[in-house]
Protein backbone atom coordinates (compact mmCIF):
# COMPACT_ATOMS: atom_id res chain seq x y z
CA UNK A 1 0.00 0.00 0.00
CA UNK A 2 1.60 3.14 -1.52
CA UNK A 3 0.25 5.16 1.15
CA UNK A 4 0.92 3.20 4.28
CA UNK A 5 4.03 4.37 6.74
CA UNK A 6 4.39 2.55 10.02
CA UNK A 7 5.83 4.78 13.14
CA UNK A 8 9.03 3.50 12.26
CA UNK A 9 8.86 4.72 8.77
CA UNK A 10 7.80 7.81 9.57
CA UNK A 11 10.80 8.42 12.62
CA UNK A 12 13.38 7.88 9.35
CA UNK A 13 11.71 9.98 7.36
CA UNK A 14 14.69 11.33 5.25
CA UNK A 15 14.86 6.94 4.03
CA UNK A 16 11.23 7.25 2.40
CA UNK A 17 10.13 10.95 1.44
CA UNK A 18 11.11 10.08 -2.33
CA UNK A 19 8.78 7.36 -2.42
CA UNK A 20 5.72 10.04 -2.23
CA UNK A 21 4.87 12.59 -5.36
CA UNK A 22 3.24 15.13 -4.88
CA UNK A 23 5.17 14.98 -1.51
CA UNK A 24 3.35 13.57 1.57
CA UNK A 25 1.75 17.00 3.37
CA UNK A 26 -0.82 15.78 5.25
CA UNK A 27 -1.57 12.03 6.66
CA UNK A 28 -4.16 10.41 9.51
CA UNK A 29 -2.68 8.20 12.46
CA UNK A 30 -4.52 5.21 14.19
CA UNK A 31 -3.83 2.19 15.72
CA UNK A 32 -4.92 0.14 13.57
CA UNK A 33 -5.13 2.53 10.37
CA UNK A 34 -4.89 -0.03 7.16
CA UNK A 35 -8.94 0.50 6.80
CA UNK A 36 -8.81 4.44 7.09
CA UNK A 37 -10.60 5.56 3.59
CA UNK A 38 -9.51 9.16 4.21
CA UNK A 39 -6.95 9.16 1.70
CA UNK A 40 -8.86 8.21 -1.10
CA UNK A 41 -11.14 11.47 0.40
CA UNK A 42 -8.34 14.09 0.37
CA UNK A 43 -6.08 13.19 -2.31
CA UNK A 44 -8.80 14.00 -4.71
CA UNK A 45 -9.78 17.30 -2.89
CA UNK A 46 -6.20 18.36 -3.26
CA UNK A 47 -5.67 17.65 -6.65
CA UNK A 48 -9.01 19.48 -7.56
CA UNK A 49 -7.67 22.68 -5.68
CA UNK A 50 -4.13 22.41 -7.60
CA UNK A 51 -2.39 21.64 -4.19
CA UNK A 52 0.94 19.99 -4.56
CA UNK A 53 0.57 18.11 -1.83
CA UNK A 54 -0.85 14.11 -0.73
CA UNK A 55 -2.73 12.68 2.35
CA UNK A 56 -1.24 9.05 3.47
CA UNK A 57 -1.69 7.03 6.52
CA UNK A 58 0.83 6.42 9.38
CA UNK A 59 0.40 3.44 11.88
CA UNK A 60 1.35 5.08 15.29
CA UNK A 61 1.14 2.99 18.52
CA UNK A 62 0.03 4.01 21.72
CA UNK A 63 1.98 6.20 23.88
CA UNK A 64 3.67 7.67 20.58
CA UNK A 65 1.37 10.61 19.36
CA UNK A 66 3.46 13.32 20.89
CA UNK A 67 6.37 12.33 19.29
CA UNK A 68 4.84 11.52 15.77
CA UNK A 69 3.68 15.25 16.11
CA UNK A 70 7.19 16.81 15.96
CA UNK A 71 8.52 14.29 13.46
CA UNK A 72 5.29 15.45 11.34
CA UNK A 73 5.90 19.45 11.99
CA UNK A 74 9.98 19.28 11.66
CA UNK A 75 9.09 17.11 8.01
CA UNK A 76 7.42 20.10 7.06
CA UNK A 77 3.42 18.65 7.30
CA UNK A 78 0.98 21.01 7.19
CA UNK A 79 -1.74 18.59 9.18
CA UNK A 80 -2.90 15.27 10.76
CA UNK A 81 -6.35 13.14 11.72
CA UNK A 82 -6.18 11.69 14.63
CA UNK A 83 -8.36 8.14 14.67
CA UNK A 84 -8.86 5.49 17.07
CA UNK A 85 -7.11 5.40 19.59
CA UNK A 86 -5.01 8.55 19.91
CA UNK A 87 -7.66 11.34 20.23
CA UNK A 88 -7.34 11.89 24.39
CA UNK A 89 -3.35 11.05 23.74
CA UNK A 90 -3.35 13.94 21.11
CA UNK A 91 -5.38 16.59 23.61
CA UNK A 92 -1.91 16.59 25.95
CA UNK A 93 0.66 16.60 22.63
CA UNK A 94 -0.30 19.82 21.33
CA UNK A 95 0.35 23.41 21.67
CA UNK A 96 -2.78 25.53 20.90
CA UNK A 97 -5.78 23.23 21.96
CA UNK A 98 -9.31 24.94 20.48
CA UNK A 99 -12.09 26.03 22.58
CA UNK A 100 -14.48 23.82 21.33
CA UNK A 101 -11.68 20.65 21.17
CA UNK A 102 -11.41 21.27 24.74
CA UNK A 103 -15.03 21.35 25.96
CA UNK A 104 -15.64 17.91 23.62
CA UNK A 105 -12.64 16.40 25.37
CA UNK A 106 -10.79 15.26 22.33
CA UNK A 107 -8.52 16.36 19.32
CA UNK A 108 -9.06 14.59 16.24
CA UNK A 109 -7.51 16.96 13.66
CA UNK A 110 -4.03 18.73 14.22
CA UNK A 111 -2.85 21.86 12.14
CA UNK A 112 0.99 22.63 11.74
CA UNK A 113 1.26 26.46 11.77
CA UNK A 114 4.58 28.42 11.90
CA UNK A 115 5.45 24.94 13.97
CA UNK A 116 3.60 25.03 16.23
CA UNK A 117 0.63 22.39 16.68
CA UNK A 118 -3.28 23.63 16.85
CA UNK A 119 -5.14 21.14 18.18
CA UNK A 120 -9.08 20.95 16.75
CA UNK A 121 -12.41 18.96 17.09
CA UNK A 122 -14.21 17.76 13.89
CA UNK A 123 -16.65 14.97 15.83
CA UNK A 124 -19.12 17.37 17.14
CA UNK A 125 -19.61 19.57 14.57
CA UNK A 126 -18.94 17.30 11.85
CA UNK A 127 -21.94 15.09 13.55
CA UNK A 128 -24.06 18.28 13.35
CA UNK A 129 -23.71 18.63 9.52
CA UNK A 130 -23.78 14.26 9.23
CA UNK A 131 -27.73 14.36 10.79
CA UNK A 132 -28.83 17.47 9.14
CA UNK A 133 -28.08 15.60 5.70
CA UNK A 134 -29.06 12.12 6.42
CA UNK A 135 -32.12 12.80 8.53
CA UNK A 136 -33.09 16.64 7.64
CA UNK A 137 -32.63 17.06 11.04
CA UNK A 138 -31.60 19.20 13.88
CA UNK A 139 -30.06 18.16 16.69
CA UNK A 140 -31.80 20.38 19.56
CA UNK A 141 -35.17 18.72 18.33
CA UNK A 142 -34.48 15.28 19.03
CA UNK A 143 -33.92 12.71 21.99
CA UNK A 144 -30.26 10.95 21.69
CA UNK A 145 -29.19 7.74 22.88
CA UNK A 146 -25.27 7.32 22.34
CA UNK A 147 -23.38 4.16 22.89
CA UNK A 148 -20.35 4.66 23.70
CA UNK A 149 -20.73 7.63 25.28
CA UNK A 150 -17.44 7.33 27.32
CA UNK A 151 -14.96 7.22 24.56
CA UNK A 152 -13.51 9.98 22.63
CA UNK A 153 -15.61 10.55 19.48
CA UNK A 154 -18.92 9.31 21.92
CA UNK A 155 -17.77 11.81 24.79
CA UNK A 156 -17.52 14.73 22.21
CA UNK A 157 -20.66 13.92 20.24
CA UNK A 158 -23.00 13.63 23.47
CA UNK A 159 -21.11 17.43 24.54
CA UNK A 160 -22.34 18.64 21.20
CA UNK A 161 -25.81 17.30 21.05
CA UNK A 162 -25.94 19.24 25.01
CA UNK A 163 -24.34 22.10 23.60
CA UNK A 164 -26.86 22.34 20.75
CA UNK A 165 -29.99 21.73 23.19
CA UNK A 166 -30.91 18.01 22.46
CA UNK A 167 -34.32 17.56 24.12
CA UNK A 168 -33.49 14.36 26.15
CA UNK A 169 -29.79 13.13 26.40
CA UNK A 170 -29.34 9.24 27.39
CA UNK A 171 -25.89 7.96 27.55
CA UNK A 172 -24.45 4.32 27.13
CA UNK A 173 -21.28 2.72 28.19
CA UNK A 174 -19.45 -0.34 28.91
CA UNK A 175 -18.21 0.94 32.05
CA UNK A 176 -21.04 3.04 33.56
CA UNK A 177 -18.54 4.89 35.67
CA UNK A 178 -17.13 6.56 32.76
CA UNK A 179 -20.60 7.71 31.16
CA UNK A 180 -21.39 8.91 34.76
CA UNK A 181 -18.48 11.44 34.44
CA UNK A 182 -19.75 12.80 30.93
CA UNK A 183 -22.84 13.24 32.48
CA UNK A 184 -21.59 15.48 35.28
CA UNK A 185 -19.69 17.01 33.08
CA UNK A 186 -22.27 17.34 30.85
CA UNK A 187 -24.42 18.82 33.73
CA UNK A 188 -21.81 21.42 35.12
CA UNK A 189 -21.95 22.87 31.07
CA UNK A 190 -25.97 23.84 32.80
CA UNK A 191 -27.01 23.46 28.52
CA UNK A 192 -28.87 20.18 28.79
CA UNK A 193 -30.10 19.35 32.68
CA UNK A 194 -31.98 15.96 31.28
CA UNK A 195 -29.16 13.48 30.51
CA UNK A 196 -29.12 10.34 32.04
CA UNK A 197 -26.57 7.14 32.26
CA UNK A 198 -28.17 4.06 30.94
CA UNK A 199 -26.90 0.96 32.06
CA UNK A 200 -25.76 -1.54 29.16
CA UNK A 201 -28.57 -4.45 29.76
CA UNK A 202 -31.30 -5.33 27.22
CA UNK A 203 -34.21 -4.74 29.44
CA UNK A 204 -32.77 -0.80 30.01
CA UNK A 205 -32.06 -0.71 26.57
CA UNK A 206 -35.57 -1.52 25.03
CA UNK A 207 -37.06 1.17 28.02
CA UNK A 208 -34.73 4.17 26.74
CA UNK A 209 -35.12 3.18 23.11
CA UNK A 210 -38.91 3.69 23.73
CA UNK A 211 -38.38 7.39 24.33
CA UNK A 212 -35.45 7.98 22.06
CA UNK A 213 -35.25 9.33 18.44
CA UNK A 214 -31.78 9.33 17.33
CA UNK A 215 -29.57 6.42 18.39
CA UNK A 216 -25.66 6.84 17.76
CA UNK A 217 -22.85 3.82 17.68
CA UNK A 218 -20.32 5.87 18.67
CA UNK A 219 -18.18 2.10 19.46
CA UNK A 220 -15.89 0.91 16.77
CA UNK A 221 -18.19 -2.48 17.35
CA UNK A 222 -19.71 -3.08 13.88
CA UNK A 223 -16.40 -3.11 11.93
CA UNK A 224 -16.15 -6.90 11.97
CA UNK A 225 -18.76 -9.42 10.73
CA UNK A 226 -18.76 -11.37 14.17
CA UNK A 227 -18.92 -8.32 16.46
CA UNK A 228 -21.36 -8.43 19.52
CA UNK A 229 -25.03 -7.19 18.81
CA UNK A 230 -25.29 -3.63 20.56
CA UNK A 231 -28.84 -3.16 20.96
CA UNK A 232 -31.74 -5.69 20.64
CA UNK A 233 -33.28 -5.71 17.42
CA UNK A 234 -36.64 -6.29 18.13
CA UNK A 235 -35.82 -2.47 20.54
CA UNK A 236 -35.69 -0.72 16.84
CA UNK A 237 -38.68 0.54 15.26
CA UNK A 238 -39.61 2.83 12.31
CA UNK A 239 -39.53 6.01 14.09
CA UNK A 240 -36.07 5.54 15.05
CA UNK A 241 -33.08 7.55 13.52
CA UNK A 242 -30.04 5.08 13.68
CA UNK A 243 -26.28 7.12 12.77
CA UNK A 244 -23.60 4.71 13.28
CA UNK A 245 -20.65 6.14 13.23
CA UNK A 246 -18.73 3.02 11.98
CA UNK A 247 -18.15 2.31 8.28
CA UNK A 248 -17.59 -0.85 7.36
CA UNK A 249 -15.76 -1.83 3.57
CA UNK A 250 -18.02 -5.29 3.25
CA UNK A 251 -21.41 -3.68 3.64
CA UNK A 252 -23.59 -2.75 6.63
CA UNK A 253 -22.90 -3.23 10.22
CA UNK A 254 -25.31 -5.36 12.29
CA UNK A 255 -26.77 -2.07 13.64
CA UNK A 256 -27.61 -0.50 10.52
CA UNK A 257 -29.15 -4.06 9.18
CA UNK A 258 -31.15 -4.32 12.10
CA UNK A 259 -32.66 -1.06 12.18
CA UNK A 260 -33.53 -1.17 8.15
CA UNK A 261 -35.52 -4.46 8.83
CA UNK A 262 -37.60 -2.83 11.41
CA UNK A 263 -37.71 0.55 9.02
CA UNK A 264 -35.66 2.99 10.72
CA UNK A 265 -33.73 5.64 8.58
CA UNK A 266 -30.07 5.02 9.01
CA UNK A 267 -26.97 6.63 7.89
CA UNK A 268 -23.31 5.34 8.29
CA UNK A 269 -19.59 6.59 9.72
CA UNK A 270 -18.83 7.64 6.02
CA UNK A 271 -21.21 10.52 6.10
CA UNK A 272 -19.57 11.37 9.12
CA UNK A 273 -16.00 10.64 7.52
CA UNK A 274 -17.07 12.88 4.69
CA UNK A 275 -17.70 16.10 7.11
CA UNK A 276 -15.58 15.49 9.35
CA UNK A 277 -12.83 15.76 6.38
CA UNK A 278 -14.26 18.75 5.12
CA UNK A 279 -13.81 20.51 8.50
CA UNK A 280 -10.60 19.85 8.63
CA UNK A 281 -10.04 20.96 4.96
CA UNK A 282 -10.98 23.90 6.27
CA UNK A 283 -8.62 24.39 9.15
CA UNK A 284 -5.50 23.17 7.14
CA UNK A 285 -6.22 25.37 4.65
CA UNK A 286 -8.70 27.85 5.64
CA UNK A 287 -11.21 27.81 2.49
CA UNK A 288 -13.89 25.81 1.87
CA UNK A 289 -13.61 22.24 1.19
CA UNK A 290 -14.52 20.33 -2.16
CA UNK A 291 -17.23 18.53 -0.33
CA UNK A 292 -18.76 16.80 -3.60
CA UNK A 293 -15.01 16.08 -4.48
CA UNK A 294 -14.34 14.27 -1.38
CA UNK A 295 -17.83 12.22 -1.61
CA UNK A 296 -16.97 10.80 -4.52
CA UNK A 297 -14.06 9.65 -3.79
CA UNK A 298 -15.44 7.66 -0.68
CA UNK A 299 -18.09 6.30 -3.10
CA UNK A 300 -15.25 5.31 -5.51
CA UNK A 301 -13.14 3.87 -2.63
Amino acid sequence: MGDFLSFEDLMDWNAVAGRFAPPARLAVIGDPIGHSRSPQMHNPALQACGMDAQYIRVQVPVGRVAEAFRQFAQCGFLGVNITIPHKFEALDAVDVLDPLARRLGAVNTLAIRDGKLHGYNSDGPGFLRSVKEAFGADIKDLRVLILGAGGGAGRAVAVQSALSGCQKLLLVNRSQAKAERVAAEIHALGCCPDAAVVPWDDDSLREALANTDLIVNATSLGMKPDDAQLVPGDALCANHLVFDMVYRAGGETALLADARLAGARTVDGLTLLLHQGGISFEHWFNCPAPLEVMRAGLQNA
